[in-house]
């Protein structure tokens, strides 16, 4: 007997055909994970890198975290630990240095950032035994006591000496407010900067 019944047109579906087209594709981030794997080790932020800082006129080579502030650095690394960890939030001033010339709050500054340029501390100023004006200043008018803070104190003095705002007590006093005397030096360290301004001055001209 003959078979009347129409034959559909086949619908181009194919269930085999779409099962093995979703496993394909529901393996390609697996795939693409396995490729990249040596390419995301590389970018870990948590994988030390290597940073070189110009640090008293000496290079220092480093391998570090990535997010190693400049005081850190400094300190746990390099040894100089001159420059003092206060507060750690930049308020007090105690971690001060030069980084080209300008005096920074090494506490919030990340190493990486500052390795093309010149970084002066508290151990860089003087010149063997001879010491920086504005050291022998600090020392003529005792301008500390507990000497914590002094080591900031006397780079940031420098620079506002060289900013040009040492001229009057009152210029001092508001350039230097942003280091803290928790013992209230704050008379002496005036009278220090204002003795240390024109040996400055004479320094730079000779």
């Amino acid at each position: 007997m003959t078979d009347v019944r129409e034959k559909k047109p086949a619908s181009g579906f194919n269930r085999r055909a779409f099962i093995s087209g979703a496993a394909g594709a529901a393996s390609l981030p697996l795939l693409a994970q396995a490729a990249g794997a040596e390419n995301t080790a590389a970018q870990d932020p948590n994988l030390p890198v290597d940073v070189t800082l110009q640090v008293n006129g000496t290079a220092k080579s480093l391998n570090v975290d990535a997010r190693t502030t400049l005081l850190d650095a400094l300190r746990e690394h390099i040894g100089l630990t001159g420059s003092k960890k206060g507060c750690d939030h930049g308020q007090c001033g105690a971690c001060t240095v030069m980084v080209g010339g300008r005096r920074v709050l090494s506490c919030l500054t990340l190493a990486l950032t500052v390795q093309d340029k010149q970084i002066t501390t508290i151990e860089g100023l003087s010149q063997g035994d001879k010491l920086h004006p504005m050291q022998q200043a600090f020392i003529d008018q005792d301008a500390f006591q507990c000497g914590y803070c002094t080591p900031g104190q006397i780079v940031s003095a420098i620079a506002c000496v060289k900013e040009g705002h040492a001229t009057n007590d009152d210029d001092i006093r508001e350039y230097m407010s942003g280091n803290i005397c928790r013992c209230a030096a704050y008379p002496n360290i005036v009278a220090a900067v204002k003795q240390a301004a024109p040996a400055m001055a004479d320094k730079q001209k000779g």
